[in-house]
């Protein structure tokens, strides 16, 4: 399994930028507000730019090393890029579009064309012109052609960023299932912070062209300081838990998350599956006894990790429900009329659940994370 270290600083014009992470299967997410550097670093992997100093290594080659003078050329790397626009020649079929990286690159057939198109659900449309697609389509066919050199690694910049929402969410499922059955490296750009919480196993988050964090997803994701960076309005926790039991009637279905039985609106989930969930920090209410008589079907009981007090009127609280982190954003005035305090035991109510996505994972698959 290909394994990838970064540790580069360089420049695009005069914009600098300094990424240092690691990191393996799965989807990697670099995300950050526009002009962070998230392309700029995606083109220094990818060799399109040349950094001024550091290393990139992926598995046991390395492709870049300024101290060593190694720098692999861009054909040479073994990596397949997906951009924003898909970049499809117009005159080649699809099926011609498809194996084009392969043919040009002289690579050789370790996966199957058949199994590519398969995954991408794209058997009835091989002998149609780019032009007569959506632009959901045109973007199964970009990946597909990056899937098809195959590459050792898979570079995204913000592939789905000229899409609507019906047509973003068409595609989700199809990157959550080359990362689930490819097993290839992923790194994925992104300003979408959706996105990132629904695909992202690992998260770089980067701001003013500097890694500012990096690590599993749901931990970044709990960190009190990166509000800023994240987006203070959208700012949460993200947790795992499994399918307890559903009910059709309501089209609801019961999670556990370590112990604590969280209620979804989601119908047709299988009992013992895994779930991926997001819950907004503004979606979190603290009650010291647990309530009744209310409309808000989750109240579960934690303990308080963290407050970080802003200059605002707001306070930002972590929360701990078994081994994982719940985020509250409460009023500081609340915060003292409760007298909360660090190590209090008190009840999570929660008004908004995500279902961010659907993994039903085997073991071997969860241990390899």
């Amino acid at each position: 399994m290909t394994r990838l270290s970064i540790d580069l600083t360089g420049k695009a014009g005069s914009f600098a930028v300094s990424a240092q992470f690691e990191t393996a299967a799965g989807i990697t997410a670099l995300f950050g507000h526009s002009g962070a550097g998230k392309t700029t670093i995606l083109k220094m992997i990818a060799g399109m730019i040349r950094p001024d100093s550091g290393r990139v290594v992926a598995g046991d080659r390395v492709l870049f090393d300024r101290r060593s003078g190694v720098d692999i050329a861009v054909p040479d790397r073994h990596l397949g890029c997906v951009f924003q626009d898909g970049r499809l020649f117009p005159h080649l079929s699809v099926e011609r579009n498809l194996t084009y990286a392969r043919w040009a690159g002289r690579r050789k057939a370790d996966r199957s064309f058949d199994e590519v198109v398969a995954l991408l659900d794209l058997e009835k449309h091989l002998g149609r012109r780019p032009d007569t697609l959506s632009g959901g389509e045109r973007q199964r066919v970009a990946i597909g052609r990056a899937l098809l050199s195959d590459p050792q690694l898979l570079l995204m910049d913000e592939p789905l960023s000229s899409l609507d929402i019906p047509r973003r969410q068409e595609i989700l499922p199809y990157l959550e299932a080359i990362r689930e059955k490819t097993r290839i490296p992923i790194l994925y750009v992104s300003h979408e912070i959706d996105e990132v919480a629904r695909l992202a196993d690992t998260l770089v988050v980067l701001s003013a062209g500097k890694t500012v964090a990096a690590g599993p997803t749901a931990d970044v994701f709990g960190r009190l300081d990166l509000g800023p960076a994240l987006g203070r309005h959208e700012a949460g926790a993200l947790v795992e838990g499994t399918i307890v039991r559903n009910d059709p009637d309501y089209g609801t279905c019961l999670v556990d998350v370590d112990g604590g039985m969280l209620e979804i609106a989601a119908a047709g989930l299988q009992p013992g599956g895994r779930v991926r969930l997001r819950i907004r920090a503004r979606d979190v209410a603290i009650a010291r006894d647990k309530p009744t008589g209310l409309s808000i079907r989750n109240s579960v009981p934690v303990v308080i990790e963290q407050i970080a007090a802003e200059q605002g009127a707001y306070a930002e609280m972590a929360l701990r429900l078994g081994e994982q982190t719940l985020r509250a954003r409460i009023t500081r005035k609340s915060v003292a009329e409760l007298g909360l305090e660090t190590g209090d035991r008190v009840f999570a109510l929660l008004k908004a659940i995500s279902l961010e996505r659907r993994a039903v994972m085997a073991d071997t698959q969860r241990s390899d994370k």
